[in-house]
């Protein structure tokens, strides 16, 4: 007998539980029980040839889309036209043109306080918020930090490098400025002290440095802000003050003009004053742009502080005045606001978010040149928008990178790999009709960088369903993300008003439309959605507009059974470690279910359906709408799994009561039946129907139809769970006094129990003694069934060992909590699956079935009778019976997968997509093209067909039809604790070995674990820095270099180096060496085609320039021979002759 040798393909799965295989008929629960991977059910199976190994997987994290969480700083390099966005995670993203987008990470996760690129260099410097400096190396597709600079005594406020320079102004919270070389990063000896800054006489201290910068006229004159109103300005090389300015407003920020004679400050109360050079006494000018007029003599009334301004010149126009804030006190509603001065022009830009940074982008990054502004770039807490400032009503550019995924926040996502290729095509044709319109009709003017498609280029598609009801399909191809199409499920239902419908239907409190669960079949284009108000929604795409009436079908699905039964030792069946099971609750949005003036609910719908007939545009369209109904005064409980098949033309889900069966082709509701009705008479828990309840009454925590607020604890609530308190659940026994916090049966998360226990605890309920005595019927050697948590449910599995569970049960002094045993112990539906299998025990052919796992383990087989004419589908009735088998593992069950008895993985079936609505075919019937993917007859006896299971501790293998489990793999990794729901949530695989999640509100994070993406991901990223030549500075003549500024040259080096300055103190700040050198050569390594290409361009430019240079002398030598010619005649003629004669 052959060994059947699988780890290698399930990679990883090495281990096995030790125990006899047993054969079991179709209703003995075949493989309960561990079998070794090696036992067969005695027939011979032909080995299946290994094609995976663990060398071809390796986990990386790929690229990260969307808008940076929580951004707190911003930088542009108008060289190169990157940009840079820094965030209080520590996180920073660097932007360049579309596929250009990198994402680096500070260890310490210490904020971004501020950044500044050296232009053009390929370099970027971050000062954090624990007051370190940072120097990141983006000449490489990872960056790097090559440096770091930690200061010890004093915090960092302010930054500012100069251009082409290597010295670096650093501003501290003492108002000391410190300076710090660039290519070392060492800390020079040359300090400008506060007190050296401000006048003698000044009692006080002028608060933390909030601005530096040199002047455009003097690069040896530097500018000192002051928070407290002083501004100085310091000559570097005589270490003195030239001139101090004060105003009684505390300063937010400086500007200069670009002569280098004025400078203008924004203030606290809401004022604008502009400095001239000569005259330091007063402000030359002081505005209050956004405060009413006053009568002359007046101060003008106080205004909202001006965090930022900006003082931008033009060559032809008058010169740009660009600030945030400053808006009165008395629009207390008005919305954050930019506001753009252009000559006597004021123009407001009202923000749907708060201000964080904004940058003015100039043609020149030369100081003290016309800047000549072209766009603005702003920065709010939830989006990044550019305003053109060439044209004069100032429309924002359309942006190309994917901002808005937390429009509406993510509620669920979606991941499909190697889709059919025209449907990237198809989709955008179909979105781009609906774009928003307005934009700049220029091009989006950050363009830096280098990106190709690489290698790997099939296409790839993600979904994200959203909590306003909207889905979005996205281009994911070549790991970049672009928007395609947006759906709006809210619009099949009636708009729900405040006030209206409480008697006859339940509105949700929170975002009723939010989607819960996604499912898209690429191939037929069969979408499928189920949202949080218990309803499912089918959906056909059509390249047709039509109007026609929504049908919609209404299913009744609740049951009840009693508590907790105890299986009779004679009857138990060999179920491994019941008491290892979990109470379990499904974690939701509150809603209310107080009855109307007393009327006990029955089947009503959460939402109306719209009755008249709907415009439905080109795209997807509502075939049908099925919602479960409220149940003798019970809302209907959330959809905890979803299945499609277009082959079968079947739409399956389930909750925490039941399961139903729609056909979508017909309309009609196949099945609808309670968990327990399922088994027929093999149900392993014998269990009972409940006795009728004596009151009706409803707590609104304990309903599954609650908003999502517990999924997104960032948005609305944090999650909080006890690392501590889950080890010691797993190594001793938990003290009485700790047991109702400890307790996996007393989790509390966001308020709420995770339990059953939560209805007493919610509402402040004690245990009854009739409880009491309910629970502790049984003895200390029968330990009660626990119904296991499921993931699908949104819930947190926590290990309990049986005897603690033991003791915890039946511990009489128990508190209120134990009601966790006999409050709900409804079994729910976690995985649903459609193939083409073996429903019964030693069945010699394949059938259409549907697979069933459940939250306590269980997997059942349901048998699809379909009519065998493709004519008949319309018409015949489809048969959907329960198989009678069932399978078993530990933990809810997750996933199903088939393979056939080569190993190959085997698909589900699928219809071919025709347009329901082609006008060409109307007349005609359509017919079904399908593709059913079934392996090829084999006149072999035994199996066929491998199944493999996955649950929440397990995961097994099976043979069809023989049912035999060969193979277990016990899931017993110490997982870490769940604290953030959103990534349990999110979390979705596709094929080609990729994933992703939601790390944050905003962003999405893809991963893979195939080697060979790994190894290709170096050349699929883009380039940060591209070879560019620095323009060069414009003349400024003869007249302008002599009365226009200093001519001498400012040398930092001679003045900020050790020779001159000396050495900084050993305590102020502390050098630590960075990663970048060793990164820099994999990166290297790694792209050492492209290196090579880059090299071979610049010396074909470096040619090129010197051909230019040539020509260019051979010009000059030129023109100097003929200047020599017209001198030399000029100076004959005029020779002999007197002055007097001229």
């Amino acid at each position: 007998m052959r060994k059947f040798n699988f780890r290698k393909v399930l990679d990883g799965l090495t281990a096995s539980s030790p125990g006899s295989g047993s054969g079991s008929g179709s209703n003995s629960g075949g493989g309960s029980g561990s079998v070794h991977p090696g036992g067969t059910a005695g027939v011979l199976r032909e080995e299946i040839q290994e094609t995976l190994t663990s060398e071809y997987f390796h986990i990386c994290k790929t690229v990260r889309h969307g808008f940076p969480y929580q951004p707190t700083a911003l930088a542009f390099d108008p060289v190169q036209k990157t940009l840079a966005i820094g965030t209080r995670t520590g996180a920073i993203r660097i932007l360049g043109r579309p596929g250009v987008d990198c994402y680096c990470q500070h260890e310490s996760g210490a904020a971004v306080l501020q950044l500044q690129f050296l232009i053009n260099e390929g370099a970027l410097v971050s000062a954090s918020s624990d007051d370190t400096l940072h120097l990141w190396n983006l000449r490489q597709k990872r960056p790097a930090i090559l440096h770091s600079l930690k200061f010890n005594r004093e915090r960092i406020t302010y930054c500012h490098l100069p251009f082409q320079s290597k010295w670096l102004y650093v501003g501290t919270e003492r108002g000391n400025t410190h300076i710090v070389n660039i290519e070392s990063f060492i800390l020079s000896g040359y300090v400008i002290m506060w007190n050296k800054a401000i006048e003698l006489s000044t009692k006080t201290h002028p608060g933390p440095v909030v601005h530096l910068s040199d002047s455009p006229r003097d690069e040896g004159k530097l500018l000192i802000g002051y928070e407290n109103g002083t501004v100085v300005f310091w000559d570097l090389k005589s270490k003195r003050a030239e001139l101090r300015v004060y105003y009684d407003e505390a300063i937010h920020s400086i500007d200069w003009h670009h002569e280098g004679k004025q400078f203008m400050c924004s203030h606290s109360d809401g004022s604008l004053t502009l400095w001239n050079l000569k005259s330091p006494s007063r402000p030359f000018q002081t505005t209050v742009p956004h405060g009413k007029s006053q009568r002359e003599g007046k101060k003008s009334e106080s205004c909202k502080p001006i965090l930022k301004v900006e003082y931008k010149t033009c060559r032809n126009s008058e010169p740009f005045i660009i600030f945030s804030g400053g808006l009165s006190y008395d629009k207390a509603c008005r919305r954050p606001s930019l506001t753009i001065m252009h000559g006597k022009a004021i123009t407001v830009l009202e923000m749907d978010h708060p201000i964080v940074e904004f940058l003015t982008l100039c043609e020149t990054p030369y100081p003290n040149e016309f800047q000549e502004p072209y766009a603005v770039v702003v920065l709010l807490e939830k989006d990044l928008i550019v305003v053109d400032l060439t044209q004069s009503n100032f429309p924002i550019f359309e942006n190309p990178y994917p901002m808005d995924i937390h429009e509406s926040p993510v509620t669920c996502t979606a991941y499909f790999a190697d889709c059919p290729p025209d449907l990237i095509l198809v989709l955008y044709s179909i979105g781009v009709k609906h774009k928003k319109q307005g934009y700049s009709n220029k091009e989006w003017p950050i363009t830096g960088g280098a990106w190709n498609l690489g290698t790997q280029t099939y296409p790839e598609i993600i979904i994200t369903g959203h909590a306003d009801g909207s889905i979005k399909f996205w281009d994911a191809s070549a790991i970049t993300l672009q928007m395609l199409y947006k759906l709006k499920t809210s619009k099949v239902f009636e708009k729900q008003k405040v006030g209206e419908g409480k008697q006859t239907c339940e509105i949700v409190e929170e975002d009723p439309y939010a989607i819960q669960m996604i499912y898209w079949c690429p191939e037929s284009r069969i979408f499928c959605v189920s949202g949080v108000s218990a309803y499912v929604i089918i959906y056909k795409f059509s390249r047709h507009e039509i109007t026609t009436e929504i049908v919609s079908l209404e299913v009744r699905l609740q049951y009840d059974i009693e508590d907790i039964i105890t299986p009779e030792p004679e009857t138990s069946p060999p179920f491994p470690d019941p008491s290892s099971h979990l109470s379990s609750r499904s974690l939701s949005g509150s809603t209310n279910t107080v009855a109307s003036e007393g009327v006990t609910k029955d089947s009503i719908p959460c939402l109306n359906v719209k009755t008249r007939p709907v415009r439905m545009p080109p795209g997807y369209q509502a075939e049908l709408v099925i919602q479960l109904v409220w149940v003798d005064g019970e809302p209907p409980q959330q959809i905890t799994s979803l299945a499609v098949s277009s082959a079968y033309g079947i739409v399956a889900f389930g909750n925490c009561n039941g399961l139903a069966v729609v056909d979508f082709i017909q309309k009609t509701v196949l099945l609808s039946m309670g968990t327990i009705d399922l088994y027929r008479s093999s149900d392993l828990y014998q269990r009972q129907p409940r006795s009728p309840r004596k009151n009706k009454q409803f707590i609104a925590d304990n309903f599954c139809m609650r908003g999502l607020s517990n999924f997104y604890p960032d948005l609305t609530k944090r999650i909080r769970t006890s690392y501590q308190s889950l080890t010691e659940l797993n190594d001793s026994p938990v003290p009485l006094e700790l047991e109702r916090c400890k307790s996996p049966t007393s989790d509390h998360i966001n308020g709420h129990c995770t339990s059953p226990t939560s209805q007493s605890c919610s509402s402040g309920k004690r245990l009854s003694s009739a409880d009491v005595s309910k629970v502790n019927r049984w003895g200390p050697g029968r330990p009660p069934f626990r119904k296991a948590q499921s993931a699908a449910c949104m819930e947190i599995s926590l290990p309990v060992t049986t005897e603690e569970s033991r003791e915890n049960s039946y511990n009489r002094s128990r508190s209120s909590s134990i009601s966790s045993i006999d409050k709900d112990s409804k079994e729910a539906i976690t995985a649903l699956y459609f193939m083409e299998s073996f429903a019964r025990k030693n069945d010699s052919t394949i059938s259409p079935c549907l697979f069933v796992g459940t939250s306590l383990g269980m997997v059942l087989i349901i048998s699809l009778n379909l009519p065998s004419a493709d004519e008949q589908r319309f018409t015949e009735p489809v048969m959907v019976l329960p198989s009678g088998t069932f399978l078993s593992l530990k933990g809810a069950v997750l996933t199903f997968s088939c393979m056939d008895r080569t190993g190959g993985l085997m698909q589900p079936p699928y219809e071919v997509w025709k347009d329901p609505n082609n006008i060409d075919e109307n007349e005609k019937p359509l017919r079904r093209k399908l593709v059913m993917n079934c392996p090829s007859p084999s006149q072999e006896t035994g199996d066929h067909q491998y199944t493999i299971i996955c649950s929440e501790k397990q995961a097994k293998v099976f043979s069809l039809p023989s049912q035999t489990c060969l193979y277990v793999h016990m899931l017993d990794v110490n997982y870490l604790p769940l604290t953030d729901m959103r990534i349990a949530r999110t979390f979705c695989f596709t094929n080609e070995g990729q994933a992703l999640y939601l790390v944050s509100p905003t962003e999405i994070q893809r991963l893979t674990y195939s080697q060979e993406m790994c190894d290709n991901l170096q050349d699929m990223l883009g380039d940060l820095f591209t070879p560019i030549e620095t323009p060069e500075a414009q003349n400024r003549g003869f007249l302008k270099g002599l009365f226009g500024g200093s001519g001498q040259t400012f040398d930092r080096e001679e003045l900020f180096g050790e020779a001159s300055a000396g050495k900084a103190s050993r305590g102020l700040a502390q050098h630590i060496p960075g990663p970048g050198g060793i990164e820099g050569m994999k990166g290297a390594a790694g792209g050492v085609m492209g290196e090579l290409t880059r090299a071979r361009i610049a010396l074909d430019e470096r040619g090129q320039r010197l051909g230019d240079l040539e020509e260019k002398t051979a010009g000059m030598m030129t023109s100097a021979e003929a200047f020599s010619k017209h001198a030399h005649e000029l100076m004959l003629k005029y020779k002999d002759k007197k002055w007097y004669q001229f």
